[in-house]
Parts: structure tokens; C-alpha cells; sequence
């Protein structure tokens, strides 16, 4: 299968944690790495080119970090801009029909903090789910995502673990063996 992975992160110099997560992507034969913020930092999206590299691929991974329990900010104007009503969605928008959608998310909170009874008192499901219904919407297959969670205490072993398993799931997803498909619902 044919995977690209958008990487959305303002400041990637800054994240060690997605700085080996970007180099275990570049290293992944087949799978197509894109740098938005580098691409577009003035934020002058180029629809069109954006539209076309989607044609050409199977699973969209949005590699971002998890920022105010959202993305970046690029990764909502992309949104915004790239899946358009006729193309992405509504009548005569199919282009995404079958596609598979799946996040890569790193945050500085821990896992325990992001329970109902942790410190942001909701699940990353609970706050993934516009994503979901985006995706949805889209006709496309939203994936369960993959989470770096508590990045500010990893250690360097930590975080080649972390950037081992992110290499094995893009190898899985040009495979064909992907996650279980992601649901919210219940």
C-alpha cells in the first residue's frame, strides 16, 4: 500500500521526540514523508498539489504533536483547505472513498493523565473523535492512532523504543497489515 506521512509540527527542532519519529519515517522504503510547515510556512496552501498527492496514496498518517487536545495549527487550515465539499466529501466528493486514515500523536502528558479520572478527565478517543467524524465523512477508514505520550520524561532509550514501534507500523501500513479500524463509539 502506498502510505504518506504530513508531518505538522511548528517548531520540530524543538521535539526530540519527533525529530526520531520524522527519521524513523524517512527511513521506511515506499512510504512518501511530507513536511507541511516546511512546505507551507506562510501557510499558502497549495490545494491543488496537496489534492493530487492524496490521489496517489492509500493511508494519510498526520504525524503531529497533540497541542491544546487538537493539531497544530497548519494541520487545521489544511483540513480546512485540502478536503473540500465536492471533493473530499458531499456530492461528487469521493476521492477519498476507502483511504485510511491514521494520527501519530505525541504529547507531553502521560497516558494516565488522559483517563476520566486523570488530569485532562477525558480519554485521547474522547478527544480525537472530530477527527473521527472528519475522516468518516471523508469515506475514509480512520485508524486506531498511535500515541507517544509523557514525551517531556522519555529517555533516549525510551524514545528509539518509541521511534522503533513507529517504524513497524509504517512498514505494516505499506504491507497491508494495518491496526483495527479506530471507533469512539459507545
Amino acid at each position: 500500500m502506498r502510505v504518506t506521512v504530513l508531518f505538522f509540527h511548528p517548531f520540530p527542532r524543538r521535539s526530540i521526540v519527533n525529530r526520531a519519529l520524522s527519521r524513523a519515517a524517512t527511513e521506511v522504503p515506499g512510504v512518501v514523508f511530507r513536511d507541511l510547515y516546511e512546505l507551507y510556512p506562510d501557510f499558502s496552501i497549495d490545494v491543488a498539489a496537496e489534492q493530487e498527492a492524496l490521489l496517489h496514496t492509500d493511508v494519510v498518517v498526520f504525524q503531529h504533536p497533540f497541542y491544546w487536545y487538537s493539531c497544530p495549527a497548519l494541520m487545521k487550515e489544511w483540513l480546512d483547505a485540502v478536503l473540500e465539499i465536492g471533493w473530499a466529501y458531499g456530492e461528487g466528493g469521493d476521492k477519498l472513498q476507502g483511504k485510511q486514515w491514521i494520527q501519530a500523536i505525541t504529547s507531553g502528558g502521560p497516558q494516565e493523565a488522559y483517563a476520566r479520572t486523570g488530569h485532562n478527565e477525558f480519554t485521547v478517543p474522547e478527544l480525537l473523535r472530530p477527527y473521527e467524524r472528519t475522516a468518516r465523512l471523508c469515506g475514509m477508514k480512520p485508524l486506531e492512532p498511535f500515541l507517544v505520550q509523557g514525551t517531556h520524561r522519555l529517555t533516549q532509550d525510551q524514545i528509539g523504543v518509541s521511534a522503533t514501534r513507529y517504524r513497524a507500523l509504517l512498514e505494516g501500513l505499506r504491507d497491508g497489515n494495518c491496526p483495527p479500524v479506530y471507533t469512539t463509539a459507545g
